[in-house]
């Protein structure tokens, strides 16, 4: 196969006549990835490539506080960091896995320039948090703790992620929140993560079902059938981030009866695992997404009349950075959705120039929405 090549010739050319500076700073590396897909084998060959070659700086940091989730959150970002690679070979894999081998340069100046500005997001806002619902029935019977539920957790908490679980929620809110889950309202479940400041929510479904029992290499197995999915969304916008789902998964334990708890549970388990993995690769792009390029910024401003609040939408559109201003007014609250390669941290930083004191006052900022209410209200 021809080799796809980005400007890795036209860095190399400039390394060469930019002195040993640049050169030492440049790191060639030769990794394989492997993904679902194409797209996914060639990101996660980025990530091995910037894993490789900017070792030292990354483990320069291991004793730096939320070390963990700085460092996967740069390795999330690695198709923006590595931007100088060619590949040399990609296909098919064994068990249907997609493969890609890569050759890149890495920068190490790059990687530590990611570092400081993963820890000063982290610095501002503090460590993201998520919130996890997942319900999950066995022969139709609702079970009191999910097994996809807790593994998701796991993975996010492990990485550094703040999680909201279900047994933190108080008497009154669980049951709010269990009105909300069993009515499968995605409005309800975002203003519950929005009362505990999550930034993400997901909301997922398992199901085991009793199909039998089987002869198992000469021992009795109880064997189940079992789907899971898990949506991921943004909670200030409630924008759907991913749906991913597991439609059909046979699993058994052994035992000679049809009905088996303990085979629904492993049923669940392996048809999860996949479930966890995909979610939590969607969680960390779309957190480091976020804090690095910004994406969509909720805006959103009481107190303000309509000719005022189609002002306002003209003069931030007139932000550099800012795509596109999308508003609404409801409830005499202005909504807008802005669309611009910052955060809403740095938004904010426009918004209490000069220029905007007497337009508007802010009162709360987090990782992409910002409340204010006009002067004077």
């Amino acid at each position: 196969m021809k080799p796809t090549r980005t400007n890795l010739l036209s860095l190399m050319v400039a390394a060469l006549f930019c002195g040993p500076v640049l050169a030492e700073d440049l790191v060639k590396v030769t990794v394989t990835g492997e993904g679902i897909s194409a797209e996914a084998a060639r990101n996660d060959a980025l990530r091995r490539a910037l894993e490789q070659g900017g070792q030292t700086e990354i483990t320069s940091h291991s004793q730096v506080e939320n070390f963990e989730l700085i460092r996967d959150t740069i390795y999330s970002r690695a198709a923006g960091i590595v931007k100088d690679y060619k590949i040399l070979e990609e296909g098919d894999g064994a068990g249907g896995i997609k493969y890609c081998k890569i050759e890149a340069m890495v920068s190490k100046s790059a990687v530590a320039t990611a570092w400081g500005d993963v820890q000063n997001v982290l610095d501002q806002i503090g460590r993201p948090k998520v919130m996890v619902w997942v319900d999950e029935t066995i022969d139709g019977a609702i079970q009191t703790s999910s097994i996809l539920e807790s593994k998701i957790e796991e993975k996010l908490v492990k990485s550094g992620f703040d999680v909201y679980a279900r047994e933190q929620i108080d008497a009154i809110t669980q049951r709010e929140s269990a009105d909300a889950a069993a009515e499968d309202d995605v409005a309800k479940m975002q203003a519950l993560a929005k009362d505990f400041d999550c930034q993400i929510f997901i909301r997922g479904h398992g199901n085991a079902n009793a199909a039998g029992v089987e002869d198992l290499y000469g021992v009795q197995a109880a064997m189940y059938n079992c789907d899971v999915q898990a949506k991921t969304y943004y909670t200030d916008t409630a924008r759907l981030l991913a749906s991913e789902s597991e439609p059909n998964i046979r699993r058994g334990a052994r035992g000679q009866m049809v009905h088996s708890p303990q085979a629904a549970k492993s049923a669940l388990s392996a048809a999860g695992q996949t479930i966890v993995d995909k979610t939590y690769v969607t969680v960390m792009e779309n957190w480091a997404t976020q804090i690095s390029a910004g994406g969509e910024i909720r805006l959103e401003v009481s107190g303000l009349k309509v000719p005022d609040a189609i002002k306002l939408k003209k003069k931030l559109a007139d932000i550099e950075g800012v795509e596109k201003v999308h508003y609404q007014m409801t409830k005499g609250i202005a909504n807008y959705r802005i669309v611009a390669k910052m955060t809403a941290e740095t938004f904010t930083e426009y918004l209490v120039e000069p220029e905007w004191e007497e337009l508007i006052e802010i009162q709360d900022v987090k990782l992409n929405r910002i409340q204010a209410k006009a002067v004077g209200q």
